[in-house]
């Protein structure tokens, strides 16, 4: 009978072969690497990877993070290499073969043919004496004792350790171009990330929507402005110079203190000194900004000049938090 526990069981098993597996690799780490790694990062044409089965979901895997970190790499199926796909594969490319066996009847076909226009070829494999670890310049060593699959038939620890030697070498190679969040941002510009790291006040800035008073402006006109704004706040400016806001709170304590405000006017109510920032300041620090204060929102100046008001929903709008 199969029971809550034996799946449990089942699943931490599972974890810890894998992870021993993993663990084993830094055994296997030598000059093949390093030389491996030195050898893409001089490299002038692009990275391909490649693989069969199971090792070409990894080598796909392995093109998405080389990408996103600075290593321009294609995927390259093994076996529709053999049936034309290898043009794709240009004289100063360097290319990295994923094959637990290395002596599958597609890679043994493939090897001499990646080798023929006399260009780099990585070995990621599970078997040293293999067709593809002979034939290669460099062997990355991804042995596994088995599997973690019950029959040590279904790839599990050895995929894994095909993944985690991708990973090594893409932190490294970004190590070495000293890749910063930034530059890893510029690819990824539609996640929460590129935003964080991209996106300028000014991208944010509804100029349409740019709520504005004078000092003398009457309380009843100071209120349409805000409500007419829909930002909850207005500025108050004076000679082009931003020196107050009022906020909706304002507004509401204002009503709360007194019976009648027909005499009142927005320097009477206004906060002075406001929370300022620049457009051209990031919106992950306006954000920051936002949450130090406990405010929602911050006039933004340029030069002293008023540009409107960016507000705190629109930046969970972008999906920034």
């Amino acid at each position: 009978m199969i029971t809550k526990e034996n799946i449990l069981a089942s699943a931490k098993k599972t974890i810890i072969s894998e992870s021993e597996s993993i663990a084993k690799l830094t055994d296997y780490l030598d000059e093949n690497f390093s030389n491996a790694t030195q050898s893409i990062y001089n490299s002038k044409g692009r990275l391909v990877v490649t693989g069969i089965g199971k090792s070409a979901i990894i080598a796909q895997k392995m093109v998405a993070t080389f990408n996103s970190t600075g290593t321009p790499s294609l995927f390259l199926h093994a076996s529709e290499a053999i049936h034309g796909d290898l043009g794709m594969v240009q004289k100063e490319d360097i290319i990295i073969c994923i094959s637990k066996s290395g002596n599958s009847p597609e890679i043994k076909i493939l090897t001499p043919l990646l080798k023929r226009f006399g260009n780099t070829l990585i070995a990621i494999t599970g078997n040293m004496t293999s067709f593809l670890a002979k034939g290669s310049d460099f062997v990355l060593n991804t042995t596994v004792d088995s599997e973690a699959c019950p029959n040590n038939l279904a790839p599990t620890n050895s995929t894994t350790a095909q993944l985690v030697m991708g990973d090594a070498l893409a932190v490294c190679l970004m190590e070495m171009r000293d890749f910063k969040p930034e530059d890893f941002a510029v690819y990824h510009p539609g996640g929460a990330l590129g935003k964080k790291l991209l996106l300028r006040v000014k991208d944010m800035l509804e100029h349409t929507l740019k709520p504005m008073v004078s000092p003398e402006t009457p309380i009843k006109k100071v209120i349409f402005e805000i409500s007419e704004k829909r930002l909850g706040v207005t500025a108050v400016v004076e000679d082009n110079t931003v020196i107050g806001i009022i906020t909706d709170g304002d507004i509401r304590r204002m009503l709360n203190d007194r019976d009648s405000f027909a005499d009142l006017t927005a320097k009477d109510i206004m906060t002075k000194n406001p929370k300022l920032i620049s457009s051209t300041a990031m919106v992950v620090e306006a954000l920051n900004i936002l949450e130090d204060f406990s405010i929602t929102q911050l006039v933004v100046v340029d030069n002293g000049e008023y540009k409107g008001v960016l507000h705190l929903h629109d930046i969970l709008k972008e999906g920034i938090v």
